[in-house]
């Protein structure tokens, strides 16, 4: 494409080159938090992810943010400099700004600016297909921008298309606060809605009592490849879409469902969760609250984990971290390493009691897989041919209704049944289990 295509091609089709700039706090190191090079690899992914192109990267190492340009006047200077001779757009920061650093940088720099909490909430206003995820997005950026209505200046004047100019229209966010606060008002009570909707459906999934498992994790982990795997042992599979698939951070956003089968033929479904990333906007976590809170409802975690990664440890921090906030720390969890074909090793990992290694992708160990969410499923049950006489027919529709009959029928003794029952009422009714 030549030059003059470039010029006049429409400006919301021009693809916007990055330069990444970040902040390497020499006077404190945070616990169970990635380093300054894990983080701007993450950075760059993020660029990419949301459509932009990574035209090169500065770390600046300093012992505190400067509270006017967060990295102090002159080195602001130096980052124009060097961003003018990459021909770059826009500067995006690896952490959150206020309002005023913004604004104060863009004044020097003379380009658009970008923090690291509007590129995540750009990737998610983009990702974002249900009509409650378009609006937890949105709100998640009103609330990003409502204090920053006075400090952002020029920013929050500026129109057009690109980066950070999704959601919410420039024309409302010019508008005093009053209409920003009914605007935040008016999707909170929609959603609410949303909410009463999915807890009608999640109490009708409760009552056919068909077990749920929840995949977690870092973004990018592979959770949406497992999941596509796993729902393969369902006979209605064609039936059954698969979810999308692609090499990049957050390519799943709203919560997907999915039928699967055990082993020993019984159904369970599999809940595809947004993945995490470090550094994820707080206000992001709170707008996504009732949609991840579909973990609380699972019984039992699959926690997906890039064992290519080389801060594995961390980002499964990162994702604890989300869950213990979520009140689901203490679910039953499988940890799930993926990728284990790309380690190129001649011998693989040994799987443990909570913990497997696997390739999605190639479809290694996905059967030890299978079998160990089949143990943790049935580990508390007790699997029981129990012969009811008829005379007890209100013991065999308590059992139906507390519990999925495997299988049952009307003999000339009583009601023959296959089923598995808790501990408890393993203890009550375990005088008419049928002897041979």
């Amino acid at each position: 494409m030549s030059d003059l295509d470039i010029k006049n091609k429409p400006e919301d089709q021009l693809v916007e080159r990055a330069l990444c700039v970040g902040l390497n706090l020499t006077s404190r190191v945070m616990q169970g938090s990635i380093g300054i090079e894990e983080s701007m690899a993450e950075l760059k992914e993020l660029v990419k992810a949301a459509g932009a192109e990574f035209v090169g990267e500065l770390i600046q190492n300093k012992d505190k943010v400067d509270t006017a340009t967060y990295l102090g006047s002159g080195k602001i200077e130096e980052i124009k400099i060097y961003a003018e001779s990459l021909d770059a757009t826009m500067i995006v920061f690896n952490d959150e700004l206020s309002g005023a650093q913004i604004r104060n940088i863009e004044d020097i720099i003379g380009k658009k600016i970008i923090d690291r909490t509007t590129l995540i909430l750009d990737i998610f206003a983009q990702r974002a297909l249900s009509r409650e995820g378009k609006l937890q997005v949105e709100l998640a950026q009103l609330k990003y921008r409502l204090p920053r209505l006075y400090g952002m200046g020029g920013q929050m004047s500026r129109t057009g298309a690109g980066i950070g100019t999704r959601g919410p229209g420039e024309q409302k966010l010019e508008k005093d606060k009053r209409h920003i606060l009914n605007r935040a008002a008016a999707i909170r009570k929609e959603l609410k809605e949303v909410v009463k909707h999915r807890e009608i459906q999640r109490s009708q999934r409760q009552k056919n009592k068909i077990p749920i498992v929840a995949l977690v994790g870092y973004t990018n982990a592979g959770k949406s490849t497992l999941l596509n795997e796993l729902i393969k042992t369902h006979p209605d599979y064609e039936a059954e879409k698969g979810v999308f698939v692609k090499d990049m951070l957050f390519a799943t956003l709203d919560v997907t469902l999915r039928r699967a089968l055990l082993p020993n033929k019984r159904e369970f479904l599999l809940v595809d969760t947004v993945g995490f990333v470090s550094k994820l906007p707080h206000d992001l976590i709170e707008a996504f609250k009732s949609t991840l809170e579909e973990v609380n409802y699972a019984d039992l975690i699959l926690h997906v984990i890039d064992a290519t990664n080389e801060s594995s440890d961390i980002q499964k921090h990162t994702t604890d971290s989300v869950l213990k906030d979520l009140g689901a720390d203490e679910k039953a969890t499988i940890t799930v390493y993926n990728k284990i074909d790309r380690l190129n090793l001649d011998i693989y990992p040994k799987s443990q009691e909570d913990l497997v290694y696997v390739s999605a992708k190639q479809g290694i160990n996905l059967d030890k897989l299978v079998k160990l969410i089949e143990k943790k499923l049935t580990e508390d049950s007790y699997e029981v041919n129990l012969l009811l006489p008829y005379d007890k027919g209100q013991i065999f529709s308590y059992l139906s209704d507390k519990y999925p009959i495997d299988k049952f029928e009307y003999t000339d003794e009583g009601i023959d049944l296959l089923v598995s029952l808790d501990e408890v009422d393993f203890n009550i009714y375990k005088e008419y289990i049928k002897t041979k």
